[in-house]
């Protein structure tokens, strides 16, 4: 599965548990597609710590799924 559409799955089934930044800075990412640059001026950070940012909600959203296996369960049609 191509890493995008991962992250956008995993974000639908677990977004709800982030902080309200997290939820703007990787909702940026997965759902408009901006680049780093686009997500640290429309956040307000710096293009490193959009990366950042991105990297532990990513470490968090994979953290949560191999706890809870919903995206598993949803593709294997459990």
């Amino acid at each position: 599965m191509e890493k995008i559409v991962r992250q956008g799955m995993l974000y639908d089934l677990y977004g709800d548990l982030l902080t309200e930044h997290q939820k703007k800075v990787f909702g940026a990412l997965v759902n408009e597609d901006l680049s780093l640059s686009e997500i640290a001026e429309e956040c307000g950070i710096t293009r490193q710590g959009a990366q950042d940012m991105i990297k532990r909600t990513e470490k968090k959203l994979e953290g949560f799924e191999s706890k809870l296996h919903l995206l598993e369960n949803k593709l294997n049609g459990i």
